[in-house]
């Protein structure tokens, strides 16, 4: 076993968590069967494999900035309910 149930209620005590005895039981055979499974992984000749920060390729999805022309600002203001000197208008919200 890898870890007992005296190390599940320490670690259980530095979380500020309580468990009762079945929790603590079932805690200490998931903890027990995970660090089993690192041994496993141990195991596994990773040599030949290169570092990685993610487990797919990631590719930067932004496009570079290109200056384009601007829509006329009177088809802007078109559909406006309220407008003043060439801008929208709209009501006070902050007093």
């Amino acid at each position: 076993m890898k870890i007992t149930r005296q190390e599940v209620k320490h670690i259980a005590q530095l979380a500020r968590l309580e468990f009762n005895e079945k929790e603590t039981d079932a805690f200490t055979n998931q903890l027990d069967t995970i660090l089993t499974y690192f041994d496993k992984l141990k195991k596994v000749d990773t040599r030949s494999v290169e570092p990685t920060s993610h487990a797919i390729m990631v590719n930067n999805v932004f496009r570079e900035d290109a200056v384009v022309e601007s829509f006329p600002r009177d088809s802007n203001l078109a559909n406006a309910p309220d407008q003043e000197s060439n801008c929208f208008r709209v009501p006070k919200i902050i007093e």
